[in-house]
């Protein structure tokens, strides 16, 4: 009887399956053009999930091989099925293959019961508790009815009832697994996960041999000057087709949730349920059915969509309301923590910025301090609306050489907004004190200098970021240098990563980075530190964006500093809340941002935070003391210099000469 119940089951099973298959696609398919390459996509993909993902699921030892158990088990025993009882062919040898691959899906799905008996408030609970036990259900029932095949049992297992049984069994299993897999149950992830890798929207993330390099983080530009670009992401279908099904490959893990800044502050913002709230409206219907954290603050089955309707709520629409509400997308720091923690490697950030630059170019619904701070850089060209002519007012005794009177220099330092800052002024006057001890020819634009777009992109307004982006290149046109080093790693990330999409291609140096090689080509003299315990905070825009994770300690142990790393450090890094505009739109939360970095550093115990960008500065040094000393790595560097006593002694016969050569000009 199990010989004739089987291939029904089966083929029936994969009939559904293609069905549900062409149907999830035409939901990607509303999502707009995304020219992908179809065949190097596919070949590709059995890589990009057997080494790129599982570099991810690895981090957590228990789950990845819990993963490989099972998915590896059941993607064998699938094929080793068909094969065997879909397609009735009865080999001992592909019977006993079949019972090793459903043993290992059986051992791996043990694993996933155990962890769902008390599961973390990260994971989504409602369908996925179910999982485990249609794993077990099919990994066992798919077992029993080989093991006459493979000659363990006599063919008759005995009575109709007992094949019945059997076949209700592997049926469960065959409707989670295979069914589920393309219409939509807790499996929706392998089907639609798989095709997210072979053709996502950022190939060069995958170290394959198509020329990945494992890294991709800067925005992709709006073509503004064709009249048929849409401005950002209004609606589900608006998204690009392959962002739609990077959407619906979300595992609901919740990593992305327990890595998230605002979600931990109590601000009104999950990744893992907006991911979610964007296949709600590509699907059709409301957030009702979603098991997993909702956003802090607001309760689940208020809000809904389709695919042509809007994400975001808009201010003049009375009664109900959208997907998502616009201060859900305004309090992302746009720290990539989501996307560096998700198995799925799905990009959050880009649907975020991607709605954000419908709501500032369309509308100007930018909240709090966010419209000023544009209209200021498209004013005065930088967001704090200062007299542009008086960008080096603050380093009027350092004598800065000028690009526009070298033309030429080896390192042209990029100085960014901090210059209207008077405490990141201290930091540039360490970085200028460290370059000329290490002899760097280098060179400022001084007025000539443009906030570098970030702030404005992140905000979506990627009309202003292109505006200053290409005015900026254009004044870099003119002069000739080796390299740009600057201490602001958005400055940084921005000025390597996206200004190469709108013909700006430099060599980009965060200052750590700069200092450690003139550390190791020996131009620097250091003295041994001799203060007290010191922590590191890793900048979300030089270690999650850039990989930069190093340099900034090679420079601290050159200076004899042990460091006391947090708990949450290198890729884990919590965010100091000062990124993606999130201090000018500042929405509202139970507690800071910063608050939450300053009680890492007191867990450490360090009485010192060496850090290396402004924004971080300032956050970590907003929090109410008693807490740790903020010192940049610039300033910590510049106060352990040795000074050369001989060329200072040069330095100041020079002063003098030139002095006394003046006051004898002016005699005469």
């Amino acid at each position: 009887m199990l010989d004739t119940l089987l291939p029904i089951l089966f083929f029936s099973a994969l009939a559904l399956a293609a069905i549900g298959a062409v149907r999830r696609v035409r939901l990607w398919r509303q999502g707009r053009h995304s020219p992908v390459s179809l065949i190097r996509g596919l070949i590709a993909m059995p890589r990009r999930y057997l080494v790129d993902l599982h570099h991810v699921v690895a981090r957590d030892k228990a789950m990845s091989n819990t993963h490989v158990a099972t998915a590896g088990g059941f993607v064998l025993a699938a094929l080793l099925a068909i094969v065997v009882h879909g397609l009735g062919l009865d080999s001992a040898i592909l019977a006993w293959a079949l019972l090793a691959a459903t043993t290992c899906m059986f051992v791996g799905s043990l694993f996933v019961a155990k962890r769902r008996r008390n599961p973390p408030p990260r994971l989504s609970k409602g369908p996925w508790m179910r999982l485990p036990k249609s794993l077990i259900a099919f990994s066992l029932g798919v077992f029993l009815v080989t093991l006459p095949t493979a000659g363990i049992l006599p063919e008759d297992l005995g009575s109709w009832v007992l094949a019945l049984a059997l076949a209700g069994v592997v049926a469960w299993g065959l409707g989670e697994l295979f069914f589920g897999m393309t219409w939509g149950g807790p499996m929706k992830h392998a089907f639609a996960g798989a095709l997210h890798l072979a053709f996502h929207r950022r190939p060069e993330r995958f170290s394959d041999k198509h020329g990945g390099e494992g890294r991709s983080t800067g925005l992709k530009a709006l073509r503004l000057e064709d009249p048929a670009t849409k401005l950002g992401v209004e609606k589900p279908a608006d998204f690009a087709w392959n962002q739609l099904l990077g959407f619906d490959a979300c595992v609901q893990c919740g990593r992305c949730e327990a890595a998230c800044p605002a979600f931990a502050a109590g601000q009104p913002l999950n990744p893992k349920k907006l991911i979610q709230d964007m296949v709600v409206g590509m699907v059709g219907g409301s957030d009702a059915h979603y098991a997993g954290s909702p956003y802090p603050g607001k309760p689940v089955g208020e809000h809904a969509g389709e695919p042509h309707g809007p994400i975001v709520t808009r201010p003049s629409t009375k009664g109900g309301t959208a997907l998502v509400d616009a201060e859900t997308l305004w309090s992302c720091t746009t720290c990539r923590a989501c996307v560096e923690e998700c198995p799925m490697m799905i990009e959050h950030v880009d649907a975020i910025v991607d709605m954000r630059r419908f709501l500032t170019l369309e509308h100007g619904n930018t909240p709090n301090k966010g419209a000023e701070v544009l209209d200021n850089l498209i004013a005065t060209d930088n967001p704090g609306g200062f007299d542009p002519g008086s960008r080096t007012h603050w380093a009027a005794d350092l004598n800065l050489p000028l690009m526009a009177d070298k033309r030429e220099a080896e390192v042209l330092l990029w100085l960014g907004d901090g210059v209207f800052d008077m405490r990141n002024q201290r930091t540039l006057r360490a970085l200028v004190k460290v370059l000329r001890a290490a002899q760097v020819d280098f060179a400022v634009l001084g007025n000539e200098e443009r906030d570098s777009g970030d702030v404005a992109r992140r905000l979506g307004d990627e009309a202003t970021f292109q505006s200053l982006a290409k005015r900026n290149i254009a004044t870099l046109g003119q002069y000739r240098f080796a390299r740009i080093v600057t201490c602001d790693p958005h400055s940084f990330h921005v000025l390597k990563n996206e200004y190469g999409e709108l013909g700006g291609n430099y060599e980009v140096y965060h200052h750590s980075t700069y200092l450690n090689r003139l550390l190791e080509e020996g131009k620097l003299s250091l003295k041994a530190w001799k203060g007290g315990t010191v922590t590191y905070h890793d900048p979300c825009y030089l270690g999650r964006y850039n990989g930069e994770y190093e340099a900034p300690r090679d420079v601290l142990r050159a200076l004899g500093i042990e460091v006391e790393e947090m708990a949450r450090s290198g890729y884990r890094s919590r965010c100091c809340g000062g990124g993606g505009g999130a201090p000018i739109t500042d929405i509202p939360g139970k507690q800071r941002i910063p608050d939450m970095r300053m009680n890492d550093v007191r867990e450490t115990g360090a009485e010192l935070v060496a850090v290396g960008c402004p924004q971080c500065t300032a956050m970590l040094e907003g929090v109410v003391e008693p807490r740790a000393e903020i010192k940049d790595i610039a300033e910590l560097v510049a106060d352990a210099l040795i000074e050369d006593d001989s060329a200072e002694s040069t330095s100041r016969d020079e002063a003098a000469g030139k002095a006394r050569r003046a006051e004898e000009e002016v005699t005469l």
